[in-house]
């Protein structure tokens, strides 16, 4: 059963990895889906590719990073399909974190300040344009990407990290301030995701590393992410709003010695 039907949603950041897979899983529940990305190419690409399996689906351009281009995303979505029920807020500025990022003592402010900019102001005028479509169709469900690096310090990708708790708690406004009106706002906090791009780094030791620290037999898949995300959307999660959704693998639900006490454990019995 298509729990989707003839809704219309936007996801941005959706030329690939978990924006694309999320997009999919939408479509193939019935959905309307605007793909937007600033890969816009990859966008059409990709959207191409569900219409022609039969699925109802779009794309545009869209820069987090300039409002207007925001505003135009929302107004390009409503008009090819009549209205906005959904917002997947995902896109960010990975290429920021991937190469630029770093502790704070050599944080280069013009980063810090991109990663703001893009990550959660774009994420906040995003729902600011969505949230009036929204209500004028008597509510709507948005749910915003976090990470755990949120929830958690690490030894880098400060700016990053700092975003994504911004985002979380943005997420709580949103619902406390529009709930009444039918909106729900939620997000997912995705663990160690494992995407055609990072699959060869995951492949060896580092996925091993990794993996000791997870409660699961495996590391996540984008299409975990994607199913944490219609379920968000859909009306089986109409009581849950205003809620950050871990979806990681247990990998922050357990004591940090966890990893060196299996180890120690093993060398015992051994």
């Amino acid at each position: 059963m298509e729990r989707l039907t003839n809704k219309i949603a936007i996801v941005t950041g959706a030329a690939s990895g978990i924006g694309l897979a999320t997009a999919r899983r939408l479509a193939e529940e019935g959905a309307k889906v605007m793909l937007a990305d600033i890969n816009v190419e990859g966008a059409a690409e990709q959207a191409n590719k569900l219409v022609l399996e039969g699925m109802a689906a779009s794309s545009t351009r869209v820069d987090l990073g300039d409002e207007d281009s925001i505003r135009q995303m929302i107004e390009q979505a409503v008009a090819a399909f009549g209205g906005l029920d959904i917002l997947f807020n995902n896109a960010a500025a990975t290429h920021l974190s991937s190469h630029f990022d770093a502790p704070v003592e050599s944080m280069d402010t013009k980063v810090w300040d991109d990663t703001m900019r893009i990550n959660l102001r774009g994420t906040m005028l995003a729902t600011k344009y969505a949230l009036e479509h929204m209500v004028r169709r008597g509510g709507g469900s948005i749910v915003n990407t976090s990470s755990g690096s949120a929830q958690a310090g690490a030894s880098g990708y400060s700016a990053y990290a700092v975003s994504k708790a911004g985002i979380e708690n943005l997420t709580r406004y949103v619902a406390a301030q529009h709930g009444k009106q039918g909106i729900r706002c939620n997000a997912v906090a995705p663990g160690l995701i494992v995407t055609p791009a990072t699959a060869g780094t995951y492949a060896g030791p580092a996925g091993d590393m990794m993996l000791s620290h997870h409660l699961t037999p495996r590391l996540g898949d984008v299409v975990d992410i994607a199913n944490a995300v219609v379920f968000l959307a859909s009306e089986e999660a109409g009581f849950i709003t205003g809620q950050v959704i871990n979806v990681d693998g247990g990998l922050l639900s357990h004591q940090p010695y966890l990893a060196d006490e299996r180890r120690w454990l093993a060398g015992e019995q051994a």
